[in-house]
């Protein structure tokens, strides 16, 4: 199951009934946002995660930033709090707000979903991935502050990028590459 399988269905189903709540969704609207969402979210963690210091922060934010309450408690995805810290991972993980406008803009064409609510939804998708990588990372143990998670060996099956890559690898090559650079042009370079 990748990550994208693991949020939609996060505390049987009830992230996206809390969002479809929060946003005036339906489940089905939810879904499909999030399934727009998220590879695109995945793919700039990707890219961040790519150089020494964009991992060494988020391994950090990872283990100091409590983002699995996300998953454990749906309640707080509707809180400012949550996405003044989903606003704070769209500004590591993106650079600017265009490339977040963007993003939604493209999930908006292939959705039907209004881009303004996209661009409200963006934020809190943000903090639920930073929640399911916390949550692989340390298998489900809050606040592993001393546990630096690994590349190659977390707490949980696989490392911290193989957490991302099944979602990446959209055409089922068996590499990743090819699609994160097609993504990252798409999100970047497509302005």
């Amino acid at each position: 199951m990748n990550m994208i399988e693991d949020l939609l269905g996060a505390q049987g189903n009830t992230v996206v009934q809390q969002l479809g709540q929060q946003f005036g969704l339906s489940e089905s609207q939810a879904s499909s946002a999030l399934g727009a969402l998220l590879p695109a979210l995945a793919a700039g963690f990707q890219r961040n995660a790519s150089s020494a210091s964009g991992l060494e922060a988020l391994i950090g934010a990872l283990s100091e930033g409590g983002h699995q309450q996300y998953l454990d408690d749906v309640q707080v995805l509707g809180r400012p709090e949550t996405v003044d810290d989903g606003n704070g991972i769209l500004g590591h993980i993106f650079g600017t707000k265009d490339v977040s406008r963007e993003v939604a803009r493209r999930a908006s064409v292939q959705t039907g979903v209004g881009t303004d609510i996209l661009k409200q939804m963006l934020p809190v998708a943000a903090a639920l991935m930073m929640g399911a990588l916390a949550k692989r990372q340390f298998g489900g143990a809050p606040g592993q502050a001393g546990m630096a998670p690994q590349l190659g060996a977390p707490a949980a099956g696989g490392g911290l990028l193989d957490a991302l890559a099944p979602m990446l690898d959209s055409n089922r090559d068996g590499s990743m590459v090819d699609d994160v650079i097609g993504m990252i042009g798409k999100f970047m370079g497509g302005r």
